[in-house]
């Protein structure tokens, strides 16, 4: 599930999410860029691409690197990590975490906006459970769930905004998110930009530990 988690998270937790066919699914365009592929060595993976995104498309890749056929070009390549929790992780509640909704969305929109922490699109909210922090009515941190293969919750859109840095919010929300992902009997996971090493630290610090380096990247179809 960890080496395919979009996959298992579209035929599984979020297949009323789904659109695709019986080896490549994808969510709605304003919900997530993720793509799930069955298997990249499937013979028939690269026409059933082209059966659900069609031509000039560019299609997401990630947790595979794999060999583009003749016609179809890297629109960007760039190294992750993966990260899961291990025993030293202490899940906790956060009693000023809030619970936010799809009415909440712009709200979390405008802060993705500044603080840059990966994707996050209009319904991004729909994929699970997100809380954040609002100090004088403002929302000025967030973090939630996004991909859920079997067994698993990843957390993401872990971000604070710039003036309200270094109070460990992010730490606090990474954890009351990681408490409700243990109630529920699953266990958490997180991506990062290899390049966001100050990231990694925190989250090894919290109890997370590196599993596998990965690629995130997009092709362009033929």
């Amino acid at each position: 599930m960890l080496d395919r988690p979009a996959w298992s998270a579209l035929t599984g937790a979020h297949a009323h999410l789904a659109i695709g066919n019986e080896l490549v699914k994808h969510y709605p365009t304003d919900v997530s860029p993720f793509v799930g592929v069955r298997d990249w060595e499937d013979p028939g993976v690269w026409d059933a691409i082209l059966d659900v995104f069609g031509h000039d498309a560019v299609v997401g890749v990630s947790h595979a690197d794999p060999v583009i056929p003749e016609g179809w070009t890297w629109e960007y390549r760039a190294p992750g990590v993966q990260l899961v929790q291990t025993d030293a992780l202490a899940p906790r509640p956060f009693a000023e975490a809030e619970e936010l909704g799809p009415a909440d969305a712009p709200e979390m929109i405008a802060l993705v906006e500044r603080t840059k922490p990966g994707p996050f699109l209009p319904r991004t909210v729909e994929m699970g459970r997100y809380v954040g922090v609002r100090r004088e009515g403002r929302l000025v941190a967030m973090a939630g769930e996004r991909l859920h293969p079997d067994g698993w919750t990843e957390i993401s859109a872990v971000c604070v905004d710039p003036a309200q840095r270094r109070q460990g919010l992010a730490s606090a929300l990474v954890l009351d998110v990681a408490h409700a992902v243990q109630q529920r009997g699953d266990r958490a996971l997180l991506h990062a930009s290899a390049s966001n090493t100050g990231a990694i630290a925190a989250y090894e610090k919290l109890g997370f530990a590196l599993r596998r380096t990965l690629v995130f990247g997009g092709v362009r179809t033929p």
